[in-house]
C-alpha cells in the first residue's frame, strides 16, 4: 500500500505557473510509471503525463512544451512544474503510482 499527497495546486492567473508535488508514503524506486492525471469540471479524469523508472517522460499534446514531470526517488517524490497555464488547465489534479494507487488530488484554478 502506497499513500500518495498531493500539494502545491491553488489559484493562479492566465500566463502564471505553478509546481505540483506528490510524496509517496513508501519508496517509489520500484514503480515504473509515475503519473499525473487531471479532471476537469464536468470532464472525466484524464492522464496528461508519466514518468517511468528511466527518466522517459510522455505528455498530451496539450500540455507539451508547457509542463514538465520529474521525479526525485530518494525523497519518494513526483514533481509537475506548470507553466504558461490556461484557463482549460483548470481541474483537480491528482497522481497515480504505478496504476495503482491514486492521491486525493489538488485543485488548480486559473482565472482569465
Amino acid at each position: 500500500q502506497v499513500q500518495l499527497v498531493e500539494s502545491g495546486g491553488g489559484l493562479v492567473e492566465d500566463g502564471g505557473s505553478l509546481r505540483l508535488s506528490c510524496t509517496a508514503s513508501a519508496s517509489i524506486r520500484a514503480i515504473h510509471y509515475m503519473s499525473w492525471y487531471r479532471q476537469a469540471p464536468g470532464n472525466q479524469r484524464e492522464l496528461i503525463t508519466h514518468i517511468d523508472s528511466a527518466g522517459s517522460t510522455y505528455y498530451i499534446n496539450s500540455v507539451k512544451g508547457r509542463f514538465t514531470i520529474s521525479r526525485d526517488d530518494d525523497k519518494n517524490t513526483v514533481y509537475l512544474q506548470m507553466n504558461n497555464l490556461k484557463p482549460e488547465d483548470t481541474g483537480v489534479y491528482y497522481c497515480n503510482a504505478g496504476d495503482l494507487w491514486w492521491g486525493k488530488g489538488t485543485l488548480v484554478t486559473v482565472s482569465s
